[in-house]
């Protein structure tokens, strides 16, 4: 039915606008047996549509939204993780303690990579200065490696002998305290030291000792020698020789957001459990997303894990579209949490950028959402999601979420297409 018009500006949408727009494409059946949908102006806050919008669906990526929010809201957007090495227990050993840092890498990143990681490289060679100048040349390398703990795999996480399990499809690696380049190896075996996310070669499963052995290469090139391989401990506590820090979290948020990196999105759950004083598990991380959400006054979030890899979260519609709203700062919430805003310009953008851009399996875009369209994907078998921000025609901003499943395998493609359907008729949108 018709509402009053949205107070954006003379011809806003309607809710009978929008409906229309919408209600053909989504009636169609082809977002699958159980579709849900929302739609508001972010000026005003008002519904302008609304499909099953407080039900569960499973949101596959844009779990991510929560999981940003999160972080954002307890650690800030100036936070980083710091990779140290400490002196160890005796004289002549050293330990590499990783502090939980999801974008470290082994060797330097191409220079037009943004952004720019911290390395192993670097710190191997601030270690051996220092390690030189004390007049030790010859080492024994332990790491540490145990900031988080629990299980390797998620509620809902294919087992990992499984022919479909996330660490041989390449998307994710087991969740380390110290780990480089997420994971990804190159054909060789090597860290990746490239920012790749269509690298779906089987992950590392032993990061933390892959980054102690890169490590011991770095100190070797740097006149350093190890004695033996490296071997785990735990709670290093030795004085700091060298140190390195990621770049600010806004920056991972909007890495983490714009090609959908799982390790970055499990780590830094991780992460806003620890300082929340939570265990550092998929469980207690997942807990803690869900409370920090839920004190922003968002419901609807029942998870298992940072990423959305679980078949088993479920997130409502209308959750999504109040984070979106949250990090936006407008309508009743403007400019009450600033520091959320890396969310928003983190999302890709239709038709240019991270899982939107050309040649992504969400499109194509009409001519009126290129550019105008920011919005997190999310896709796990029979279930594709896609929530943001559209500019309609007039300028009045729409936030949207729109989440399908339970549809034939062959139908993914189509389904994807018809989210990027569903944005391109928002961002068309008159709908008086």
């Amino acid at each position: 039915g018709s509402s009053p018009t949205g107070s954006a500006g003379r011809g806003s949408a309607t809710v009978a606008g929008v409906g229309a727009k919408l209600s053909a494409i989504i009636g169609a059946g082809s977002l699958g047996q159980h579709a849900g949908a929302m739609v508001t102006d972010l000026a005003t806050g008002q519904v302008l549509y609304s499909l099953d919008a407080g039900a569960g669906f499973t949101p596959a990526s844009t779990t991510k939204l929560a999981t940003a929010t999160a972080a954002l809201r307890v650690l800030g957007p100036v936070a980083r993780f710091t990779t140290s090495v400490r002196a160890g227990g005796s004289a002549a050993q050293i330990v590499l303690v990783g502090g939980g840092d999801p974008t470290l890498a082994a060797g330097r990143y191409p220079a037009a990579d943004y952004p720019q990681p911290a390395t192993l490289k670097s710190l191997a060679a601030t270690t051996a200065r220092a390690l030189r100048a004390s007049g030790v040349t010859s080492v024994q390398l332990r790491y540490d490696d145990s900031l988080f703990t629990g299980p390797e795999l998620a509620q809902g996480w294919p087992a990992i002998g499984a022919p479909d399990n996330y660490m041989s499809t390449g998307n994710v690696s087991p969740i380390s305290g110290l780990e480089v380049d997420q994971g990804r190896l190159t054909v060789s075996g090597a860290p990746e030291d490239a920012d790749d996310p269509g690298n779906f070669r089987p992950r590392s499963l032993t990061p933390g000792l892959d980054a102690a052995r890169a490590f011991a290469r770095f100190l070797h090139r740097d006149g350093v020698q190890t004695r033996g391989a490296p071997a785990a401990v735990t709670a290093a506590k030795g004085k700091v020789i060298a140190a390195v820090q990621s770049p600010p979290l806004a920056q991972l948020v909007q890495w983490m957001l714009s090609e959908s990196n799982n390790v970055i999105a499990e780590t830094l759950a991780r992460q806003v459990a620890l300082a929340t004083g939570r265990p550092a598990t998929f469980s207690g991380a997942a807990a803690t997303v869900m409370a920090v959400d839920r004190r922003l006054g968002v419901t609807g979030i029942h998870i298992h894990d940072g990423s959305g890899l679980s078949p088993e979260d479920l997130i409502s519609p209308r959750a999504l579209v109040e984070l979106i709203g949250l990090a936006a700062g407008s309508g009743p919430a403007a400019s009450v949490h600033p520091g959320l805003r890396p969310v928003i310009t983190g999302l890709p953008i239709a038709g240019f950028s991270g899982t939107l851009g050309p040649g992504s399996f969400f499109g194509p875009f009409g001519p009126g959402a290129l550019g105008t369209v920011r919005a997190k994907t999310g896709n796990l078998t029979a279930v594709a999601t896609m929530a943001g921000v559209a500019y309609a025609r007039d300028g009045q901003l729409l936030a949207f979420a729109f989440m399908g499943s339970q549809f034939p395998r062959k139908q993914q493609l189509l389904v994807e297409n018809t989210l990027a359907q569903l944005a391109t008729g928002l961002a068309d949108c008159g709908c008086r």
